[in-house]
C-alpha cells in the first residue's frame, strides 16, 4: 500500500562493489494480498452481507457514500489482518486492495465527490466509529450517528453460522463456558475491580462448541463468573433444538459455573453437564484412601500418579439432591492435588477416568480460542465510554473469529495449518506482498515470486472453490 514517506533515497551497506540503495517507487503495493481469499470466503458463505443486514441504517441514502456492508467489511477485514485500531484506517483507506475486498467499484478512489477524498476508496475513522458510538434509540432525526445494531440479530448469527458448518446432524455437541478477564482503558462504564485479576475489568462471558464462538457477551465484573449463563443457554439451547432436536447437548465448564441453579436447569430441560467442582475437606475426606494410595505409587515410582473415586455427594445447604462426582486423588512431586468433577452423566455411559481425563481436561481447549481472539483479534480492545458500544467492538472482533475460523475450516482442510491459530494463518497466509493495477476492465494482483507458501495458498483457493460448488 501506499506510503507518505518523501524521502528520495537511502543508501545502506555496501554489497561488495555494489552500492544498496532504496527508494519508495515500487507502485502501488499492498502487503496483504491473501486477502483476497477471505473476500473469496465471504463471497460464498456470506458471513458479512449477512452481519451488516444486523444494522438499520437511518441516514440519508442520497449522501451516502459508503454503505454499511462495505464498512463492516472494512472494520472486520482489518481486524483478521492485524489493524486493532480505528486510527489505522486513516492510511488503510488509501489501499486498492482493501477496496477490492470492501466491494468497491472504484478501487482506486479516483472519483469520489470531494476533492480532499479522491484517491481515498473507503471511510477514515471518523465515518467508521458511527457503526460503534450509535445509540440503540437513534433514527433519522439523530444529529450524526444513524448506523443502530439489533444485537439480538448478531447472536442469532452466530448461531446460524455454526449450524450451518455441519453438513449432517452431529449426534452430541458440548458446550464450553468461561469468563475471562477485559481490563478496562479508564473510568468506563461498567468499570469494577476484581479482587482475583487484581485489576479494573470487563467479565465478559463465553460460549463455544469446539472451535465455533456461539456467545460474547461483554458483562461487568462485579458479578459471579456464571451470571448470566442461564439466560445465554436457554437461548441456545432452544435454536439449535428447533434444527436439530435429538441432538444430545453437553455443557461444560470450571468450578465457577457449578451453580445449584445451572445444575438445575440442565436436568429440568435435558442437558448433561460435567463441571469443575471446588474442593472443600468434606470431598477430600471422601478420597482420602484413594490419596493414601496415590502417594505409595508415587514413593515407589518418583512419577507423577493419580487414582480416581467416583461416588454421589451432596451439599449440606446448596444442592437440592445428591449427585454424582469424579474425584481425581493425584500426588506429584510437590504433594497432593485433589480434584472433582461433578456430572449428570451415567456410569454405564462413561467411567470416571475417562469423563475427566477425557472430556473435562479438553475444555482447556477453549481457554485457547479466548486468547487467540483476546490477542490475534483484539477482543480486549474495549476502550470506549460506554458497555454498548464495547459489546459492539466485541461483536466486530467475534466476526472477524467467525470469518477466520471458516477459513480455517474449509480452506485449509487437509493443510499443515487446519489447526493453526489465527495469528499463524494471518502470517503465512494473508501477509502476502503483492504489487496492484487497476485498469478498466480488471484488477490484477502480482504477488511476490519469492513467496514460499504459494502451494498453501493454491490449496487453500481451491478449497474454497471446491466447497461451495
Amino acid at each position: 500500500m501506499r506510503t507518505e514517506c518523501k524521502s528520495n533515497r537511502f543508501k545502506f551497506q555496501a554489497l561488495g562493489n555494489r552500492e544498496v540503495l532504496g527508494q519508495f517507487d515500487g507502485g502501488t503495493i499492498t502487503s496483504d494480498g491473501g486477502g483476497v481469499l477471505l473476500r473469496e470466503l465471504e463471497r460464498r458463505a456470506g458471513i458479512l452481507k449477512r452481519f451488516s443486514e444486523c444494522f438499520t441504517d437511518f441516514r440519508n441514502s442520497e449522501k451516502v457514500e459508503h454503505p454499511v456492508f462495505s464498512l463492516v467489511c472494512q472494520r472486520i477485514y482489518g481486524l483478521a489482518l492485524g489493524y486493532e485500531d480505528l486510527n489505522d484506517h486513516d492510511i488503510l483507506r488509501s489501499d486498492p486492495l482493501m477496496a477490492v475486498l470492501c466491494e468497491r467499484d472504484d478501487p482506486t478512489g479516483s472519483h469520489r465527490k470531494r476533492e480532499s477524498d479522491q484517491g481515498k476508496a473507503l471511510a477514515g475513522k471518523s465515518t467508521l466509529n458511527r457503526l460503534e458510538l450509535t445509540k440503540s434509540d437513534a433514527d433519522e432525526k439523530s444529529r450524526y450517528k444513524k448506523i443502530v445494531l439489533d444485537s439480538q440479530r448478531v447472536d442469532d448469527l452466530l448461531l446460524d453460522v455454526f449450524i450451518e458448518s455441519y453438513k449432517k446432524v452431529p449426534s452430541r455437541i458440548i458446550l464450553d463456558l468461561d469468563a475471562t478477564d477485559d481490563p478496562v482503558h479508564g473510568n468506563q462504564e461498567g468499570r469494577f475491580f476484581h479482587g482475583y485479576y487484581k485489576e479494573y475489568c470487563y467479565l465478559p462471558l463465553y460460549i463455544f462448541c469446539g472451535e465455533a464462538l456461539l456467545c460474547a457477551r461483554l458483562r461487568p465484573s462485579n458479578i459471579d463468573a456464571s451470571e448470566g449463563s442461564i439466560e445465554e443457554l436457554t437461548r441456545i439451547v432452544n435454536r439449535i433444538r428447533l434444527s436439530w432436536p435429538d441432538v444430545e447437548i453437553i455443557i461444560r465448564g470450571d468450578s465457577g459455573f457449578c451453580r445449584e441453579q445451572i445444575m438445575s436447569w440442565c436436568e429440568e430441560n435435558h442437558v448433561g453437564y460435567v463441571l469443575g467442582l471446588a474442593k472443600n475437606s468434606r470431598l477430600v475426606e471422601m478420597i482420602k484412601e484413594e490419596l493414601t494410595e496415590a502417594e505409595v505409587k508415587h514413593q515407589e515410582t518418583g512419577k507423577a500418579s493419580r487414582i480416581y473415586a467416583d461416588f454421589y455427594y451432596q451439599t449440606r445447604d446448596s444442592w437440592r439432591c445428591a449427585r454424582r462426582v469424579i474425584g481425581k486423588a493425584e500426588f506429584l512431586s510437590k504433594g497432593a492435588n485433589p480434584r472433582f468433577v461433578v456430572t449428570s452423566l451415567s456410569g454405564e455411559s462413561i467411567d470416571g477416568a475417562d469423563l475427566y481425563e477425557r472430556m473435562y481436561c479438553a475444555r482447556g481447549d477453549m481457554e485457547n480460542r479466548i486468547k487467540e481472539q483476546q490477542l490475534y483479534l483484539f477482543a480486549d480492545r474495549t476502550s470506549t465510554g460506554q458497555m454498548r458500544s464495547n459489546q459492539i467492538r466485541l461483536y466486530f472482533s467475534s466476526i472477524a473469529y467467525v470469518l477466520l475460523s471458516a477459513l480455517r475450516r474449509i480452506g485449509l482442510k487437509g493443510t499443515e495449518l487446519a489447526k493453526a491459530q489465527c495469528q499463524t494463518i494471518r502470517l503465512k497466509l494473508l501477509k502476502v506482498g503483492a504489487q496492484i493495477r487497476v485498469t478498466f476492465r480488471k484488477v490484477w494482483l502480482s504477488f511476490a515470486e519469492g513467496y514460499p507458501d504459494c502451494g498453501l495458498f493454491e490449496k487453500v483457493y481451491r478449497n474454497i472453490r471446491h466447497s461451495f460448488g
